[in-house]
């Protein structure tokens, strides 16, 4: 009796190994895997560019508008931070840190913190030094700086990676004046 079971069983395990229908469910099981890690990690990556990319164009546009004010409050800035910081969407901002400082460069080549404010950062200390790029420490002229940081959380990825740290500052030229403009 045990002789014929196992016979039986060898030939159907035979004709199993024959049979070509169960080769794709087979293939399709091992490459399941695979694909669905390549799928959600282009996805992981396509919303880590974006919102680096993102990160990049708020500290542009902050700069960008302080750079154009011929005369600037307080409150001037409060608005251009909060309407740079839209550009962050559909990022959270919470985790975000702009700051915006104005930047004087004296006859002598020391460049001095004017003013600077903050959102949801620390700003820069008023008459602070500050180093510049070689290029762009002329003499007798004001620079708007913006800088940002930004911490990432991935969705799929953060148990990999945790949370990543985005982050990038500009210099631009104030255009209406060779000074800073007051802050009032």
């Amino acid at each position: 009796m045990f002789r014929k079971s196992q016979s039986r069983l060898s030939t159907r395990l035979a004709r199993l190994m024959k049979d070509p229908r169960g080769v794709s469910a087979v293939e399709f099981a091992m490459i399941l895997p695979l694909m669905a890690t390549m799928y959600f990690g282009t996805a992981e990556v396509s919303q880590g560019v974006s919102a680096d990319r993102k990160v990049t164009l708020t500290a542009r546009t902050a700069a960008d508008l302080t750079a154009q004010a011929t005369s600037l409050t307080s409150a001037n800035v409060t608005d251009i931070l909060n309407a740079s910081s839209a550009i962050m969407y559909p990022f959270a901002t919470s985790n975000m840190k702009l700051t915006i400082s104005c930047i004087n460069i004296s006859s002598s080549n020391v460049a001095t913190v004017s003013w600077s404010q903050s959102l949801n950062g620390t700003a820069r200390s008023a008459g602070s030094t500050i180093t510049l790029p070689t290029a762009l420490n002329v003499a007798s002229s004001a620079l708007t700086f913006a800088e940002i940081s930004y911490s990432y959380k991935p969705l799929i990825g953060y148990v990999i990676t945790g949370t990543l740290t985005l982050s990038d500052n500009i210099y631009m030229r104030t255009r209406m004046a060779d000074t800073c403009p007051a802050l009032s």
